[in-house]
């Protein structure tokens, strides 16, 4: 499941979410901390598993 990170401009504050592809579409985020839908998607880092070690 792909993990988002998000800022609420309403108490500033960052938090993030692991949603499917379809919870992410509705758009309907909401922050933890103060309940607002005013959020804003932010820039994650992306990491991938493999099965094979790099040299």
């Amino acid at each position: 499941m792909p993990h988002y990170e998000f800022f609420c401009h309403a108490c500033k504050k960052k938090f993030s979410k692991s949603l499917t592809i379809a919870e992410h579409e509705e758009g309907k985020i909401v922050c933890p901390h103060c309940r607002s839908k005013n959020v804003e998607q932010g820039w994650s880092d992306f990491s991938a598993i493999t099965s094979k070690k790099s040299a």
